[in-house]
């Protein structure tokens, strides 16, 4: 179906977005972390996953990618439909969801309206064992971050704590849909030393 629409900006209500293409305005139901950014009149683009029922076709649209895919990991989970996907990722950034999945956070998903403990524990669970089933091992065994490959000598000891961030992060990465690769490459790039684990995290979804 569609990859992605852009067009100018026509009308902005809560948790709807309207894309003005050629003459047509095409309704997406967004987040209000996606309706954040978007501006009356101005172009926009919106990654878009299309919802197609016997009595509806609706267009959910999304600014980020990363945030797209949190969408359709969410409606992977058994009880969780589009609306209750929308509802957590209007509630948290991809970064945050992603923290609270691999660190048993129910109570950030809870913030959103009409998700309850259960099944709050059900898409940490869900979504913790896909992602261990996809990713065996998220850093090659010769990993070494940036932050110590600069003044520090190539056989240098991570600190406990520069270990614990980058697994965290590269965990929250997976989620995010990067590869095993592209968590290694973005993760050589960046000093992650001073930054907390969401710090790297946004710093590598903004490349």
């Amino acid at each position: 179906m569609f990859y992605y629409l852009e067009g100018l900006v026509a009308l902005l209500a809560p948790n709807l977005a309207v894309l003005d293409i050629g003459g047509v305005g095409y309704a997406c139901l967004v987040t209000t972390n996606t309706l954040a950014q978007l501006e009356s009149g101005k172009k926009a683009r919106l990654y878009t996953y299309c919802n197609i029922k016997e009595d509806a076709f609706d267009i959910y649209g999304f600014v980020a990618l990363s945030e797209k895919r949190c969408f359709e990991l969410l409606i992977s989970v058994s009880g969780v439909g589009p609306k209750a996907a929308l509802s957590i990722l209007s509630s948290c950034s991809p970064e945050s969801f992603a923290l609270a999945v691999i660190g048993d956070d129910e109570r950030t998903l809870m913030l959103a309206p009409g998700v309850g403990k259960k099944l709050a524990q059900r898409v940490i669970l869900e979504l913790k064992d896909k992602i261990s089933k996809e990713t065996a091992a998220l850093m090659p065994a010769d990993y070494t971050p940036a932050s110590h490959t600069q003044g520090h000598s190539p056989g240098a000891v991570l600190l406990p704590e520069i270990v614990t961030k980058q697994r965290l992060a590269a965990d929250a990465l997976a989620v995010l849909g990067y590869t095993q690769p592209e968590i290694s490459a973005a993760m050589r790039s960046i000093d992650i030393e001073p930054l907390t684990v969401e710090e790297i995290i946004k710093k590598v979804l903004m490349g």
